[in-house]
């Protein structure tokens, strides 16, 4: 009897004990994460933690709360716990068998900072048994943090600028025309008509460019002479060659007299319908579309003038006010003005600015490789040329390139106010990437569009989002510290050494880019030669290194370690 009572209080006891009985530490085998080595991600540290209750472990009456925690001397990251429960307890998060055990995945992101580099990933366990807390072991799952991606903030100093361009052209066409007005069928000039003003100015523009050897060149002159498109093609030839032997016979005598060298260069036209169309088209005649109808109907010249004069109702109309324009010989100054001489605009902009106008005091800064001279021109811009947007924009361009962001802000603000052009908005949207603004910057890129380097700004724009494949689409070609990041990052190893290759002006973090790419393709040689070359610029780069777990293979590296001493 007493033998008969024993065994089912035995196995009462044994199921109360497994059920009351506290959990214990968990070994680290029980978990792996994705990625293995942590990596920052657009500012970010996302991972992705597989774990395990083994078999006889979770209580059934527990509740057991899980918290990824990143954790680093001085400091350390929380992110959002898990939840699960054991079979008794009635909710609704993941719940745990006690017989067989049970697997889970949960996520976790954290806030990148530059301490994380070194740091370690635990998980923290919060175990609730009815009234009871227990408290069970953290497990450290994770060591350190890749930051390579952070690097765009370094990288983004680099970044090609979108300056405001000059108009400055050192020869510009000009022209001066005149007309000579014909009375129908006849093609002798009148006094009047040569006395005309229009006839004055043009001689007095071919006196001016004749005489200034320095600034003017005449190229040529050119007449041509019509005749209106009424009357048959013969007399209308004769009239029409018989205007330009005359223009020209009168224009040469002219010539001659003001001893003027030129290239004249004459043409007639008998019957001048371009010229009718366009008149017809721009005037509030009667009828004028029928008219236009029947000249895009008929090319025949004498069918039109047939059609046309069948119109009786305008036929008068044009005889009075359009077909008289037609008769003429028109008179064409061609010349070039030419602007100073590189020199001369050079010295202008350092000794007497004011005598330069807008384009050429811009342009006088790209005569120079010296940016502090152009911080100096463009600055006697703004002073003698305030309404214009462009010096402001280039002077933010320089400040942004010194590493002074909050000066090109100040300029920028001043261009932004006086236009919002194309190239402003694109190095605002630089300026808010680099003080960490990436909605700002996108906004600003949209307003971008026509701006040189865009594509290379968006670029940057994309790493700092880690969406690295579609950053080396938009840098393209570009070859610059920002396009080998995104190439790293992308793992298009080969690509990114040949940008780093062709930066134009290789920095302290080419070098270091370098020196990462050797690390991942276990270029040892290329590590040690290239990252010393990184400090020798910029020695802050070797405490970087010595906590970057890019270099973490290379850690007992004799030449590695005496670069990081």
């Amino acid at each position: 009897m007493v033998k008969k009572l024993y065994l089912p209080l035995l196995m009462a006891l044994v199921v109360a004990l497994s059920s009351c009985g506290k959990m214990g530490a968990l070994s680290s085998e029980y978990f792996t994460t994705n990625p293995q080595v942590l990596e920052a991600v657009g500012g970010k540290v996302p991972v992705t933690i597989n774990g395990k209750f083994p078999e006889k472990y979770f209580k059934k009456n527990a509740v057991v709360e899980v918290t990824p925690v990143l954790r680093w001397n001085g400091g350390e990251a929380k992110s959002q716990p898990a939840v699960f429960q054991g079979e008794k307890i009635e909710g609704n998060d993941q719940t745990i068998s006690y017989k067989m055990g049970g697997n889970y995945t949960m996520k976790g992101n954290f806030d990148y900072v530059p301490e994380m580099a070194k740091s370690e990933l635990y998980l923290a366990f919060n175990v609730k048994q009815g009234k009871k807390t227990i408290s069970i072991p953290d497990v450290k799952v994770a060591d350190g943090v890749i930051s390579t991606s952070e690097l765009i903030n370094n990288t983004l100093s680099s970044a090609n600028t979108a300056g405001s361009e000059d108009a400055f052209q050192r020869i510009i066409k000009q022209a001066q025309e005149a007309k000579i007005m014909f009375l129908i069928q006849q093609a002798n000039l009148r006094t009047s008509e040569l006395k005309s003003a229009s006839i004055a100015d043009f001689q007095k523009a071919v006196t001016e460019a004749n005489a200034d050897t320095k600034g003017k060149k005449i190229n040529n002159i050119e007449i041509s002479a019509y005749a209106s498109p009424d009357g048959g093609m013969d007399l209308n030839t004769g009239l029409a060659e018989k205007r330009e032997a005359n223009t020209a016979k009168y224009l040469n005598k002219e010539l001659k007299k003001g001893k003027v060298n030129a290239t004249v260069d004459s043409k007639y036209t008998a019957e001048d319908w371009e010229g009718f169309q366009e008149l017809v088209s721009k005037s509030n005649i009667q009828d004028k579309d029928l008219i236009l109808r029947v000249l895009s109907m008929y090319q025949d010249p004498q069918q039109r003038e047939t059609e046309i004069k069948n119109l009786s109702t305008v036929f008068k109309n044009l005889a009075d006010e359009i077909l008289p324009q037609l008769r003429r010989s028109r008179l064409t100054l061609n010349y070039d003005l030419i602007g100073k001489s590189d020199e001369e605009i050079t010295t202008f902009a350092n000794e007497d600015a004011s005598k330069l106008n807008i384009e050429e005091l811009l342009y006088a800064a790209t005569l120079t490789k010296d940016n502090s001279k152009k911080e100096a021109i463009y600055k006697k811009a703004t002073e003698l040329y305030s309404n214009d947007y462009r010096a402001y924009n280039n002077l933010a361009a320089l400040a942004f390139q010194n590493g002074d962001t909050s000066k090109a802000q100040s300029y920028l603000a001043k261009a932004a106010n006086l236009k919002s052009a194309p190239e402003v908005n694109m190095n605002l949207g630089l300026v808010a990437l680099k003080n960490g603004n990436k909605s700002a910057a996108e906004s600003f890129f949209g307003k971008a569009a026509g701006a040189k380097s865009l594509n290379e700004s968006l670029g940057n724009l994309y790493v700092s989002r880690g969406e690295y494949d579609r950053a080396v689409s938009s840098f393209g070609d570009s070859k610059t510290n920002s396009a080998a990041l995104a190439q790293i990052l992308a793992k298009d190893y080969n690509k990114a050494k040949n940008t780093l290759s062709n930066v134009e002006t290789p920095d302290a973090y080419t070098d270091y880019l370098m020196a990462i790419l050797g690390a991942r393709t276990n270029n040892a040689s290329m590590v040690t030669s290239s990252l010393s070359s990184a400090v020798k610029k910029d020695a802050s780069l070797a405490k970087k290194a010595a906590t970057d777990l890019e270099f973490a293979k290379f850690a007992t590296n004799s030449d590695f370690l005496s670069i990081i001493k």
